[in-house]
């Protein structure tokens, strides 16, 4: 079983889910093999919140090129965690929104 940092490894910081804050919705980007109830138990350990529901979406990696040599960056999967109506929010996204 792999621990929860391994789990979760990075937040996503855009526009986008910047304004989900404000609904309680935090995204992430979490590791490719990981399912929707251990994302939400890694969450609940690393932040102390309650997690409401998950979502995840595999994103594909992008076409990149670096003068002749062409590529595809890796694919990932981002999962965005909605908390319950009674949680504490997540300090790390408070000094951004």
């Amino acid at each position: 079983m792999k621990r929860a940092n391994e789990i979760v490894i990075a937040p996503v910081i855009t526009e986008k889910s910047m304004a989900g804050i404000a609904a309680k919705k935090y995204t992430f980007k979490v590791a490719k093999d990981s399912n929707k109830v251990e994302i939400a138990n890694a969450v609940e350990t690393l932040f102390g919140v309650k997690v409401a529901k998950v979502n995840t979406i595999s994103v594909k990696g992008r076409f990149k090129r670096m003068g002749r040599n062409e590529g595809y960056r890796p694919d990932w999967k981002k999962a965005i965690v909605t908390l319950t109506e009674d949680s504490k929010t997540i300090e790390f996204f408070e000094g951004m929104a």
